[in-house]
């Protein structure tokens, strides 16, 4: 009995450190595999369904795709979407520097203008800007009630470019005032205070110290409005702005070919999202070092990793 006892711990011994020789399963293996499967079934239809579905009409597709009448309105396009966005960003950074100021009657101004902007829909806010002459026939430069220095009838400065330019930037301006009001609230006021202690003025906070920090909070935020300014480009063709949009429908009012044409249009705004996502990336590379989660999670490991190994 006594040398059955001394044989079971050994043994016992033996099967633990079996155990611990085996190759350790990970239990979301099959979840892997099912999604990959789920993939490839997702694929195949997507590609059942585009490419070899004759309706699209590929051909058409591809002789209206670089046609000049299509690529003129492509470049009304990005006229349209540069200035709008150059000059609405221009007019969030004022709107938000003056939500964000000491005083009352200026905050007060501009939570106004955001609040009224963005309860509009863009599209009311380009039709209300095209008929402005029906509220305001002429517009002036002067001193109230007095007689102005300056008058010009409204029709000759609201054109649908000029229309166009004024309520997609007023709808931008709202939205990325917000943006930026954000951006500045997400840096501590501590940064602020060491800034003012070491003698730096305004202007040197904003750009060497907090500005990187808010540039890296709001890209995502505004790189997505910078997006949906391309698409809300489509919404002044209810004003007869000849855009990429108008331009499809115009030709397809002619050939009837709906779907062909607005696969063009949704191809080359595809491009542009394109080229304003690796914008935006780049961005963030630029502007997200030392904040990269995946980098530091990495480095975290591998410092766990070598402080078990000195352990050992």
């Amino acid at each position: 009995m006594s040398t059955h006892e001394t044989l079971e711990p050994s043994a016992a011994t033996g099967d633990e450190t079996a155990l611990h020789t085996l190759p350790i399963r990970d239990p979301k293996r099959l979840a892997h595999w099912l999604s990959y499967a789920v993939g490839a079934v997702v694929l195949v239809l997507a590609f059942r369904f585009v490419v070899l579905n004759p309706h699209w009409d590929w051909p058409t597709i591809g002789s209206w795709l670089f046609s000049r009448r299509v690529v003129s309105g492509l470049l009304n396009t990005i006229l349209i979407t540069v200035v709008s966005t150059a000059a609405g960003l221009v007019l969030g950074l004022v709107v938000a520097a003056l939500r964000l100021s000491g005083f009352a009657v200026l905050r007060a101004m501009a939570a106004v203008y955001v609040w009224i902007i963005r309860a509009t829909p863009g599209l009311v806010l380009i039709l209300f800007v095209y008929f402005l002459a029906a509220l305001m026939p002429t517009l002036s430069l002067g001193l109230p009630f007095a007689d102005p220095f300056f008058e010009v009838p409204t029709n000759q400065v609201i054109s649908q470019f000029s229309a166009a330019v004024i309520g997609l930037s007023a709808y931008l301006g709202a939205y990325s005032a917000e943006i930026f009001r954000g951006g500045v609230l997400s840096v501590h006021q501590g940064q602020f205070e060491a800034s003012h202690s070491l003698g730096l003025s305004a202007w040197q906070t904003y750009t060497k110290v907090v500005g990187p920090q808010i540039i890296r909070v709001i890209t995502p935020s505004l790189a997505n409005e910078v997006v949906t300014m391309f698409k809300n480009t489509s919404l002044v063709s209810v004003i007869g702005y000849v855009e990429l949009l108008t331009t499809v429908q115009l030709v397809y009012s002619q050939n009837f070919k709906t779907i062909p044409m607005l696969t063009v249009a949704v191809i080359w705004y595809l491009v542009l999202t394109s080229l304003a996502m690796l914008g935006q990336s780049r961005l963030e590379k630029r502007f997200g070092r030392g904040f990269n989660r995946r980098v530091v999670k990495s480095a975290v490991s591998a410092d766990t990793v070598g402080q078990e190994e000195r352990h050992d």
